[in-house]
Formats: structure tokens, C-alpha cells, sequence
């Protein structure tokens, strides 16, 4: 089984902390051979039950705003679609036709055009560093603007209007909240912990900032910022959902653009980079997550194999001993006889059984190329 078959991803486990378009994400990583752990650590109020959003929407209708700040696609018909729910849809359509709508970018102006409306402006950038310029440009003393919101802080932009004189109106599009069913969740963090995920992907600041709370909540946070600033990758769809995880001093990856499919892209060239590759009795051996690639072909390994080929990989062409394998194991308690069961396994999933070589009466080693001896050698 070449690449092509079994996927950029094959071997690896992303955590998906999404709730919102949750199942477009968790295809795409399985179409390209990752496990996918889910645990959703928010969820969004369901628009027509949000009184927030109601009032909101009344209190514009009755009191008609300046500017209005559309900035996301879904959260823009979402309101339209609530208020036509709440039978304000007529008033809110001619509030917004008198007044000076700015559009984040193309997606957004779609679905401005698509309410039977037209923006007055929209950047090419998608940038909400632009539009703000552009309104501090104009001048927003005394101005009434309207903020559509999408459960994402918009760090600065808010304050900067309103350090220059503006009233600021913020429309609660798709609030978020902590989930109802907390498991997933909690899977999902202890298999973080147990560096049991490659990757966990957010989609969002405040999914993120969940995670940082449940964490602490159960008493490991601490344990949750070592685990992704050191052994799994924080993969972002953009900076402003990185936030969170930099302020506690974790490195994120980004895509340079901010979409779905470019973040699923990023992960297929990270992690495959981030595996060990080695020359072993003849053979390339690459060892991912909970799988492991012999000259390609995709072998899977289970935990305690896995657990015992990182040390030895580790160590490349050192003796390992029994000893120390056996506390790699997880659960293993102190018989040795686990290590060898767990090596017949390993050797067993691996189909090559001469990549690791047992040395008598000290332990096993991996069968390293001699060529690639003297690299490692400095035993």
C-alpha cells in the first residue's frame, strides 16, 4: 500500500475540537487517512432561541444604527433568518438598505447580495484590520455602528471605535456555550494528555479557551499547556483563534489562509515531517502516531507496541533493556514477560520481524543500517 492509498494522514490522530461544521472537517482528515478524535468543547445557542440576538435586532429596528459590520457569511443569514423567524425580517432588511453596510470580504458580500441588500464596501483581504482602518479613516465620533458578532472576540476592534468616539452595538450572532454532554470532551483532553493525538485542530478562540477551562476544572491544565507546548501540535484556522493557546506560550501552526482545507493541508505536511524516519535492516521505517511505514507500506501498531518502538527509536541502535521497555508500557506492572508479549506483537504488526534484533540476557535493540550506525553512535 503506497501513499497514494493510504493517505498523507495514515498513522496519525487529530483531535477535532469543533462544533460547528464539525463533520466537513472530520471528512476531509479521514479522507486523508487520519483517526479523528471528536470532542466539540462548546456549543452554539440555537439562533431562534437566542433572546440576546432578539433584543438586539429590536433594539436596531427601533433606534436604526449608523454603519452595520457584517462579518461572517453564515452568521449574517443566520440573523436575517432569525428575525424573518421572529416576523422582523421586513424591518430589519429596511434598516439595514439606509444604512452604510460594510462587508468582510467576498463570502460575506454573497450573502449581503443574497438578502436582496448591497454593501457600501468590502475589503478583497477579508480583514478586519481593514475595516477598521477604513471607519477610523471616515471618522466614527458620534456614530452608531453595529457589530455583527460569531461567538470570536475581536481583539482591539472593538475598544479602537470605541476610543474614537463611536457608540458600538454588538449583534450576538451564534453564541457559544460549554456542551451539555461534557465526555467527548474529556476523551478528548485525556487522550491529549496521554499523547495519545498527533494534533488537536481549533476553529475557534473560544473552543480553545473551553478546553483551557475544562482543563482546569479537573485539576490538569497545567498538564494540558506542557502536553501541546512540547508533544502535540496546535493547529489553528487562524490568529485570531491562536490567541488562547499563545497566551500560555504554546507555538500554533496556521494556514496562510484561513479556511478548512488549507488547515487539513497544513497537517499533511507537519505531520508527516514531524515523524522519525529510519534506515533498518534494509529497510525505511517511518513511525507515526499509532502506525508505522515500512518502505510505504502502512503497518498498524497497537498502543503497547507503539509505546515500545518510540523508546527504541528514540535510541537508534542502542540496547534498550527490559526494564526500561517495561516502564514504557502503559499499565504493564512489573513483569518482564509483558515486554516480550508486547514485542511478539509489535514484530508481529510490523511484518519485518528482523528490524528489532533481541541481544541476549540485556534487552533489544533496532537494527539500524550500518551506514546509519556511526550517525547514532555515540554510545
Amino acid at each position: 500500500m503506497d501513499e497514494q492509498e493510504h493517505g498523507p494522514l495514515a498513522g496519525f490522530t487529530v483531535g477535532v475540537t469543533a462544533a460547528r461544521r464539525a463533520d466537513e472537517l472530520i471528512a476531509l482528515l479521514r479522507r486523508r487517512g487520519a483517526a479523528v478524535v471528536h470532542g466539540p468543547a462548546l456549543r452554539i445557542v440555537p439562533l431562534a432561541d437566542d433572546t440576546e440576538l432578539l433584543a438586539a435586532t429590536k433594539e436596531l429596528i427601533a433606534h436604526a444604527p449608523d454603519v452595520v459590520v457584517a462579518t461572517t457569511a453564515i452568521g449574517f443569514r443566520g440573523w436575517v433568518e432569525a428575525a424573518e423567524g421572529w416576523g422582523h425580517g421586513d424591518e430589519l432588511l429596511g434598516v439595514l438598505r439606509d444604512v452604510e453596510l460594510l462587508a468582510r470580504g467576498p463570502k460575506v458580500k454573497g450573502a449581503v447580495r443574497a438578502a436582496g441588500l448591497t454593501e457600501s464596501w468590502s475589503p478583497s483581504s477579508e480583514s478586519m484590520a481593514e475595516v477598521l482602518d477604513r471607519l477610523l479613516e471616515e471618522g466614527v465620533a458620534g456614530r452608531r455602528i453595529a457589530l455583527q458578532l460569531h461567538g470570536e472576540p475581536l481583539p482591539g476592534f472593538v475598544e479602537a471605535l470605541r476610543a474614537g468616539g463611536a457608540e458600538v452595538v454588538g449583534v450576538p450572532v451564534y453564541r457559544w456555550m460549554p456542551p451539555e454532554d461534557l465526555g467527548p470532551l474529556d476523551r478528548l483532553l485525556d487522550a491529549t494528555l496521554a499523547r495519545g493525538l498527533d494534533a488537536v485542530t481549533f476553529t475557534s478562540a473560544p473552543a480553545a479557551a473551553s478546553l483551557f477551562s475544562r482543563a482546569a476544572e479537573r485539576g490538569v491544565r497545567d498538564e494540558l499547556v506542557a502536553a501541546l507546548r512540547h508533544d502535540v501540535l496546535a493547529v489553528c484556522v487562524g490568529p485570531v483563534t491562536a490567541l488562547p493557546l499563545q497566551a500560555e506560550g504554546i507555538d500554533t501552526h496556521q494556514p496562510e489562509r484561513f479556511r478548512l482545507g488549507p488547515l487539513v493541508q497544513l497537517l499533511c505536511r507537519e505531520l508527516p515531517a514531524r515523524a522519525r524516519v529510519l534506515p533498518v535492516a534494509g529497510h525505511r521505517v517511518e513511525v507515526r502516531g499509532h502506525a508505522v511505514l515500512v518502505d510505504g507500506s502502512l503497518r498498524p501498531v497497537p498502543p503497547a507496541g507503539m509505546a515500545l518502538l518510540g523508546l527504541l527509536t528514540r535510541r537508534p541502535g542502542w540496547v534498550v533493556s527490559r526494564a526500561d521497555l517495561l516502564r514504557a508500557l502503559p499499565g504493564a506492572g512489573r513483569d518482564e514477560h509483558a515486554v516480550e508479549t508486547a514485542m511478539a506483537r509489535l514484530r508481529t504488526a510490523l511484518g519485518t520481524p528482523k528490524l528489532i534484533q533481541t541481544v541476549v540476557k540485556r534487552g533489544y535493540r533496532l537494527a539500524l543500517d550500518p551506514a546509519a550506525e556511526a550517525k547514532y553512535d555515540d554510545r
